[in-house]
């Protein structure tokens, strides 16, 4: 599975309102309703289900919140980079502003596990979440996503 699979480039934005993780988690919902077709509602809920688990911020600024949805047939992400960091409740107590999202079929075992994992060693690489930082840009954005990707597979 590569990330280009995973994420859309309509899936991509940069937000400047976002103001508290609650609020971050709804534009998360209506951003996969937007662009991958999902309820926003049904999102919501399950990426607030799981948070409720234990928080999905990894540290370095970086959140990756995930839930499994009824409906949706094969693991999909969405990315959000925002411009005023917010507090996710994160490992290392930083607010965060690098977020990528999954949502995964209820059903889905290892195919949600290996894009999480790989969604989460991708993100560590300092440079690339310097670049994203740097860049802006929804088109950008992508392409750094996705090409940082192939040319750790390389």
């Amino acid at each position: 599975m590569e990330l280009f699979d995973l994420l859309r480039p309509e899936a991509v934005r940069v937000m400047s309102k976002v103001s508290s993780k609650k609020r971050l988690i709804a534009a998360l919902g209506d951003l996969a309703q937007s662009a991958l077709g999902l309820d926003a509602g049904d999102t919501v809920a399950a990426l607030q289900e799981r948070e409720s688990l234990g928080p999905t911020g990894v540290g370095n600024g970086v959140a990756l919140p995930h839930a499994r949805l009824p409906g949706v047939e094969r693991v999909m992400g969405s990315f959000i980079l925002l411009e005023t960091p917010v507090m996710f409740d994160a490992v290392d107590q930083l607010p965060v502003d690098i977020v990528f999202a999954l949502f995964a079929p209820q059903n889905a075992g290892f195919e949600h596990l290996s894009a999480l994992a790989k969604v989460s060693r991708l993100l560590r690489d300092m440079d690339l979440r310097n670049k994203l930082r740097a860049n802006p840009n929804s088109k950008t954005l992508y392409a750094l996503l996705t090409e940082a990707q192939t040319m750790k597979a390389a």
